[in-house]
């Protein structure tokens, strides 16, 4: 029997990576749900290939377009994943980038058997919240990230006091080992990432560290461990994506080549996918190196010092203040380097140390709070 699934953000990079590994294997899953933003053109494309039972929608702006299209084909359309009723969804890939994938990821766990989170901002705004509804729901989640699929994989039924450090492998990103000045750096330079296919968001992330900074934080409360049993090293090969120390002197890593495709692939079919278009790449010639990670390149990894900033609340000013930032960065309104300097800058303000003190998260509607006080220090 197919397994129904269910992508949330099918436009994106994960969404079109998935929809590629399951148009290869067809035999295999039947897509029940498609959802997108405003790249109305791609959502319809997939629809007319794919054929889904549903479209999930709620953007304004090309709404009746969308609701025409599923009109003319026998598509039901949905703007609330609640009005979806007697459905269970095999596996859901919850692929929506920055907070807005938050409630959707929240409202498709009830109807989800096993569901797949690629969005990190879910994960560090809602993590509670998204747990609690996993063992409300008996759903099983894997994490889908390249880092954070090693991790699940390495530390999987590992007693976690037998954890000594787990190490976040980073590329470094396009400018590393160069000589270049990082405040001149445009917009389509940091993109430009040498190892990865990604959106201009996460490359950016990347190009300045900040990616692993908020994977360090997500680890964290995706395995319930300390901030400080995490680190950061620099693997420009991309090809070990976690390393893992055992209190008893032995270290496990996980070797992949970088391509998305196998973090999703596994976690579809629960490690037994079989890539028989991959050729053997573990050569003895193959060089593997790794680096401590420099700080005044990369000053954004001081944020992970910032004890007053290290709670629920923190972790959100800090995902959201980034996220506009790096936006007005593509936006070409402020400089490279300035996302790092600004977001210490307020990170460490009065301001902000006295919200954290006064405000925590108990609440679905608190992440909300904070996000909209997040983005008021920045209007």
């Amino acid at each position: 029997m197919k397994k129904r699934i269910c992508i949330l953000g099918s436009t994106g990079s994960i969404g079109k990576t998935t929809l590629q590994i399951l148009s290869q294997n067809k035999k295999d899953f039947e897509v029940v749900l498609l959802s997108g933003n405003s790249n109305v053109d791609l959502l319809i494309s997939q629809a007319k290939k794919f054929k889904p039972i549903y479209i999930y929608y709620n953007n304004f702006y090309f709404k009746d377009k969308i609701q025409i299209f599923c009109k003319q084909n026998k598509i039901n359309f949905i703007d609330n994943l609640k009005s979806l009723k007697k459905i269970k969804f095999d596996i859901t890939v919850s692929a929506i980038s920055g907070i807005a994938g938050l409630i959707p990821t929240l409202d498709v766990i009830k109807y989800s058997k096993k569901i797949l989170i690629a969005n990190k901002e879910s994960i560090i705004c809602g993590w509670k919240f998204i747990l609690k509804k996993l063992e409300k729901y008996n759903c099983k989640f894997i994490p889908i990230d390249s880092e954070h699929f090693s991790i699940f994989n390495l530390i999987e039924n590992k007693n976690l006091n037998s954890i000594k450090h787990i190490l976040l492998t980073a590329s470094g990103g396009p400018f590393y080992g160069k000589n270049i000045k990082l405040s001149k750096v445009t917009p389509s330079e940091a993109i430009n990432h040498p190892n990865w296919q990604m959106g201009k968001k996460i490359s950016v992330d990347s190009a300045n560290l900040m990616n692993k900074l908020i994977e360090v934080v997500e680890a964290s409360l995706i395995f319930n461990l300390p901030i400080n049993k995490f680190k950061i090293i620099i693997h420009p090969q991309s090809l070990i994506h976690a390393i893992v120390e055992f209190e008893n002197g032995l270290s496990s890593m996980l070797y992949h080549v970088n391509d998305m495709k196998i973090p999703i692939a596994n976690s579809l079919y629960d490690n037994s996918y079989i890539d028989l278009k991959k050729e053997n790449f573990f050569y003895s010639d193959r060089n593997l190196s790794f680096y401590s990670p420099d700080i005044k390149k990369f000053p954004s990894i001081k944020i992970i010092k910032l004890t007053h900033i290290l709670n629920e609340t923190g972790f959100i000013l800090i995902n959201v203040l980034n996220e506009i930032l790096v936006l007005k960065f593509l936006d070409k309104k402020i400089n490279f380097t300035d996302i790092a300097h600004k977001l210490l800058d307020i990170l460490n303000s009065k301001l902000v140390k006295n919200y954290l003190k006064n405000n925590r998260i108990r609440h679905i509607n608190d992440v909300f709070k904070a996000y909209n006080f997040s983005r008021s220090l920045l209007n």
